[in-house]
């Protein structure tokens, strides 16, 4: 789907809803529905915070963009290049001016906003717009496939170059320039060696030099898209209860995709991941990890839990992450009346099989070196 009808589709998606909620434009701000909407276009300077610095009107008639004189350029010369939304600019150095513009974007139109907007009156959004960007067009999936290609290339090569001694810190530095180098932020980025891996489901990268044997796992934005991907490597022959470990969690990994249906509850998809749990004998472990969820704009837009009735559709991204102390399985993958796809081919990482009720599916193995 080209750029240009996939966003007129999106914006007849937003006009239904205004309708349906008898609203005349919405504000979107927050870095997920901007990009959303825009097809993948920036409105964020520090790149940590969730609320962009441009507010993207969006009405019946169209869509404006308002922002400082500092980020006009930029908008309207690259990202928003040849689109037929303007990009109106206030000083940045000048309040009232600021006001002036925000409120001639906006007039006497009933608006709700994703965040509040100083000086306009917008009622919340409503849950529904961020629904939206769940289901993804054809255009959508074939960038994400792209960027979850990209993604997993760059955890695999710093795992495949990684070597004893270097620190997780080293090894963080050398995910996020294998990303920015194919053109991804990363947006989350942790690694783990040996006892900190044991301990901690989200490692956060410290000075700590690696032993035996260490996880890298990373969520890599593009174009607003976001794909999560975790590699174990180990300097010594995988044996014993770490094999073990493996082993279960790539079982259970398979119970989650298997169950991940159009239809069908999160709730529902966790408790198949509970039940695998305790079919390959760490059934507590679900306890210490949340195991995924929905992705897409953002790194997890809903998370599973116990009993959710939200329910997975057609075309939407998901990724999977259960864990046993020490070890994860994770990639990103797309949710098909067909049944359940990895969004990223298969590269030449060891793999093993994983079965579930009938369902099995490669996955990744521990790489030894």
């Amino acid at each position: 789907m080209p750029l240009t009808a996939e966003r007129r589709y999106k914006h007849g998606r937003v006009v239904e809803l205004l309708g349906a909620h008898d609203l005349d434009a919405v504000l979107f701000t927050r870095r997920c529905n901007f990009s959303w909407y825009t097809c993948g276009a920036r409105n964020y300077v520090a790149t940590a915070d969730d609320v962009g610095v441009s507010t993207l009107v969006v009405a019946r008639d169209g869509a404006t963009v308002v922002t400082n004189n500092i980020e006009q350029t930029r908008l309207r010369d690259e990202d928003l290049a040849g689109t037929d939304i303007d990009v109106f600019g206030y000083s940045y150095a000048d309040p009232a001016d600021r006001a002036k513009v925000i409120a001639k974007a906006v007039g006497r139109r009933r608006v709700a906003a994703d965040v509040p907007v100083e000086g306009i009156d917008a009622a919340p959004l409503p849950d529904e717009f961020n629904r939206l960007r769940w289901t993804l067009t054809r255009g959508e999936i074939e960038r994400y496939r792209a960027l979850a290609t990209d993604t997993v290339a760059a955890v695999e090569t710093v795992c495949r170059t990684a070597n004893p001694g270097q620190t997780e810190d080293e090894l963080a530095a050398m995910t996020a320039m294998e990303l920015r180098c194919r053109g991804c932020l990363p947006w989350v980025l942790l690694v783990g060696a040996d006892s900190r891996l044991e301990k901690h489901r989200h490692p956060l990268p410290t000075g700590k030099h690696v032993e035996q044997y260490v996880m890298v796992a990373s969520c890599g934005e593009r174009g607003g898209l976001i794909a999560a991907c975790s590699r174990l490597v180990s300097f010594e022959k995988v044996h014993g209860r770490l094999a073990e470990k493996h082993g279960a969690v790539v079982t259970v990994d398979a119970a989650l995709i298997g169950a991940t249906r159009p239809g069908a509850a999160l709730g529902d998809i966790y408790a198949e991941a509970q039940r695998a749990y305790a079919t390959v004998g760490f059934h507590d472990q679900w306890m210490f990890h949340h195991q995924g969820g929905s992705i897409g704009y953002l790194p997890r837009e809903v998370k599973a839990m116990p009993g959710s009735k939200i329910t997975a559709l057609a075309s939407q991204a998901f990724a999977w992450n259960p864990s046993v102390a020490g070890t994860k399985s994770e990639d990103t993958i797309l949710c098909l009346e067909t049944g359940p796809e990895l969004l990223a081919a298969p590269t030449d990482w060891p793999m093993v099989s994983a079965e579930w009720k009938g369902f099995a599916i490669d996955r990744p193995a521990i790489l030894e070196r």
